[in-house]
Formats: structure tokens, sequence, C-alpha cells
């Protein structure tokens, strides 16, 4: 179902204290990076690490060494140590922006952190925990992926404890005021503006 603006912020009221993972769905632009940063803001990991990462920019090949690190020398041009995000993010959320990009390799170690909690640096034997807590955002059709063979339904069915729908405003237009309140008022660095700061004919 489409939900405005109002019923978008009463879900991630309810998700925010939980530990489970969500899935926001919608177009580019609709602000799913936004209600990503509100559900870990508004939860008990607020003052922990919120890391974003765009799933789609990393190189193929480095994803794995990106997310879980690798040690020195695992493989060609590893001259040094890296510490992966989910260890980074220890303690905090994770936000997987554009999780249909992901390759099928890498959606198989996501499910495998997802139901143990662990993660293995490349390069290294031994798997050590981390406790992080994964928000995934994505403008793709996972359950037409799923039927194309090109996305793994147990990996959707992980992810998609809580789906958050974010439709675009041109479906929301009742919004379109709150959100210009909302801008100028960031804009001009302050909690919030007064209403009369727009023209009425403008609404």
């Amino acid at each position: 179902a489409n939900f405005g603006l109002k019923d978008v912020m009463e879900m991630v009221r309810q998700v925010a204290p939980l530990n489970s993972q969500a899935l926001i769905l919608g177009e580019t632009g609709v602000g799913k990076e936004v209600i990503a940063n509100a559900i870990h803001y508004s939860s008990p990991r607020y003052d922990e690490a919120f890391i974003k990462v765009n799933c789609g920019a990393i190189p193929e090949n480095l994803v794995e060494s990106e997310f879980f690190g690798h040690r020195k020398g695992a493989f060609t041009g590893a001259d040094t140590a890296r510490t992966g995000l989910f260890e980074v993010a220890n303690g905090g959320t994770l936000f997987l922006d554009e999780l249909g990009e992901l390759d099928k390799s890498m959606q198989v170690k996501l499910l495998r952190f997802l139901e143990s909690g662990e993660v293995r640096r490349v390069g290294e034997n031994e798997p050590f925990k981390v406790d992080v807590r994964i928000v995934c955002a994505t403008n793709r059709d996972l359950q037409e992926m799923v039927n194309d063979g090109t996305f793994r339904e147990d990996l959707v069915f992980r992810v998609n404890t809580f789906e958050i729908h974010l439709p675009p405003l041109r479906e929301r237009r009742d919004d379109i005021p709150e959100l210009a309140w909302h801008l100028i008022a960031r804009h001009l660095k302050r909690e919030s503006v007064p209403k009369s700061i727009l023209a009425p004919e403008t609404i």
C-alpha cells in the first residue's frame, strides 16, 4: 500500500525501537536515505555509527573486501589490512542502499551474516561477531528479480521484516507544504518556521 508522509513516520516510530531489519522501497529520489536516517536516530543505537553503502557504486571485485574487510596480502593490491564496513558499523546501523545491485555471491554472504551475526575478513579463516542493524533500500522490484533468478528469495524474506513503501511526491501532493516548511527550516538552521512563511496561494 502507498502511504503519505504521516503514515511513513508512524511506521518509522514503530520500527525504530526494534532491532529488526527494515526494507525501504521507492523510486530514486523519494527520500529513502532520509527514512533510514530517521530509523537509526530514533532507535536505541542513535549514538552509534550510521554507515551508508551504495551497493551499486562499489566495483564488483571489491564488494566483499569493502563489506567485510581483508587482511594484508589477502589479494593482489591488498598492501594494508582493511576494516570492513560491517565492523565499522558495529553497535550501530548499516544502511545498504540499492540492495538490488548486489551480485549473487554477495547476496549469499549477506544472508549468512543475517543468519549468524558473523563476518569473516577476506583472507582469514576465523569469523567474528558484530552487532549491526541492517536497513536496506531499493528502487528495484525484488520479487520480479526473484522470478528472474537474479535475487535470492530467502534474502528478500530476511531483509523484509518490516517494509516501508515510499510513494513518489506526485502521488502525495498533500505532503508538499510539510516538506517545503521542513526544507526552509533546515536551510535557515531552525527547528521549525511559521506556516505563514509560504503564501497561501502556493499551498
